[in-house]
């Protein structure tokens, strides 16, 4: 099953932390800087642990450069 997410993402925080605001919208704050893919990478890795699903499930699908992204799930 596939589940389309938009996610606003807060890069250089101090804490690694996923707060739903309504619906299919999520906030995420990241320590990581967004240079170099390195907030998307992590990213991937806070939302796979959040929806208890592999790093593979997790695809950045609009926005890699944007603070807000549209996230597609694979869930099972």
């Amino acid at each position: 099953m596939k589940r389309i997410i938009t996610v606003e993402v807060k890069t250089n925080s101090k804490e690694i932390k996923v707060e739903p605001i309504k619906g299919n919208v999520y906030k995420v704050r990241l320590s990581a800087t967004p240079l170099e893919g390195k907030a998307n990478k992590q990213l991937i890795d806070v939302l796979s642990g959040y929806f208890d699903i592999s790093k593979s499930q997790v695809e950045i699908k609009s926005g890699k450069t944007s603070k807000t992204k549209i996230v597609e799930l694979f869930l099972n």
